[in-house]
């Protein structure tokens, strides 16, 4: 396989453990030189500490990778944490940061003004979010990715430059700002020299359309029950995000609610001229399959076809049928892996002792949003995410009102979503 540093030298902004492991794949002959960029802060300030005494060197470890062949390490050539001090020389961006990021972080780099700059490649995009980057740089090519490949975590508290990967997804998609791109072939070798396949899709928003977070955490954890538990900094009994009712949030409402957003998000991916997907197969076929024992193969693949009731009883075995990974081996007692028993992460407190809400569902409500403002712009109704995202402002209102708002993180309020609508349709009304 070739690779000849076809991405020749990269900067990665964000420099969490996603951005690690990007690092040393990317090291492995496709880059030239590798930088990262991270904002001022503690996180920076630790990481420049431990890379002066690593000589430069992030670490990298796959789960199941025997032969090493996967894991690995990386040279950093720089940590920046001041834009002014980047140098003009990245030809390519990778945004490794959460999506309703991406317009800050460009205008801080000054990225409009880099001249070598030809490709910026979205790891984590949103609806929109090609649209959006495209308004803010004019030139370079902007690539989606339907979502980040893979499950990774810093290896442990005591080192912020030494990644785990859990595990890797089996495929993406990836859609092109560029219809006659020469550079997705080559994210698709990237991605195949490490078993992941990138499906070329003909437009930015069939790929950003296409990760199974849009329509499974807004029901899911933008609800009475999941807010209750993550705004409650100490709970009598531990409840858990995949579980059923009273041990998690799945309940006939939350399946409904599901259907309804999957129905409301399609309605503006075809406005937007892609391709909705057929949730249930999207879940099944790209995410955690279940048996046929449980799911047929016909009722999966038809879907779309059946009327609301249906979709929600199918909805529902799916979810009953991964309450256990159906695949994973009986202990002696006959009981499989409990794959649901994922435990919530509660709102905490930051280094300057503010509340903080975790990026579950923080991230989720700020995605919504653009949706649901795109969705707006196009005369489209939106009951479900309007109630959706009212519920989540109702129990931060609350929460805000309870503890004071002094106490609680800016960071909470901050609007990101306003600015992201009007580029991203003002950029869709110069492309019609």
């Amino acid at each position: 396989m070739s690779k000849h540093h076809v991405f020749g030298n990269t900067l990665l902004a964000g420099a969490g453990p996603a951005a690690i492991q990007i690092a040393v794949h990317l090291s492995k002959g496709w880059s030239t030189k590798l930088a990262l960029y991270n904002r001022h802060g503690s996180h920076a300030s630790r990481m420049a500490e431990e890379l002066h005494h690593s000589q430069n060197i992030v670490k990298l470890t796959v789960q199941g990778d025997h032969d090493r062949r996967l894991s690995g390490s990386a040279v950093i050539e720089r940590l920046y944490d001041n834009p002014k001090d980047i140098d003009d020389i990245w030809e390519t961006l990778i945004l490794c940061t959460p999506c309703d990021q991406y317009h800050d972080v460009l205008k801080k780099l000054g990225a409009a003004d880099w001249q070598k700059l030809r490709t910026v490649i979205l790891i984590s995009p949103n609806i929109g979010s090609n649209d959006l980057v495209r308004h803010c740089l004019r030139n370079p090519e902007v690539i989606s990715f339907s979502s980040y490949y893979g499950a990774t975590k810093l290896t442990n508290s005591e080192s912020v430059i030494s990644a785990y990967t859990k595990a890797l997804k089996k495929r993406i998609y990836i859609g092109s700002s560029n219809e006659m791109s020469k550079m997705v072939p080559n994210v698709q070798r990237f991605l195949k020299s490490f078993n992941v396949e990138g499906i070329a899709v003909r437009d930015p928003v069939t790929a950003e359309c296409k990760n199974i977070t849009t329509y499974v955490h807004p029901p899911l954890f933008l609800n009475d029950f999941s807010l209750n538990e993550i705004l409650r900094p100490v709970s009598a009994h531990q409840k858990f995000m995949y579980k059923l009712y009273p041990e998690g949030p799945i309940t006939q409402y939350t399946i409904r609610s599901m259907v309804r957003l999957w129905k409301e998000i399609s309605s503006l991916v075809e406005h937007l001229g892609a391709e909705p997907v057929n949730l249930l197969q999207f879940l099944n076929d790209d995410n955690y399959p279940v048996p046929e024992e449980s799911l047929s193969r016909d009722d999966i693949e038809r879907f779309k076809e059946f009327n609301e009731v249906k979709q929600e009883y199918l909805l529902y075995i799916r979810y009953s049928s991964i309450l256990i990974d159906p695949f994973s081996a009986p202990d002696e007692r006959g009981r499989y892996f409990e794959f649901s028993a994922v435990p919530y992460r509660k709102i905490g407190k930051n280094e300057l002792g503010q509340w903080t809400v975790p990026r579950i569902p923080h991230e989720d409500y700020r995605k919504l949003k653009v949706i649901y403002g795109l969705a707006q712009k196009a005369g489209l109704s939106m009951p479900e995410s309007t109630a959706l995202l009212q519920g989540y402002e109702r129990h931060i209102h609350d929460f805000a009102k309870h503890y004071g708002k002094h106490k609680v993180s800016l960071e909470i309020f901050k609007d990101t979503w306003s600015h992201d609508i009007e580029a991203i349709a003002s950029e869709r009304m110069c492309n019609t």
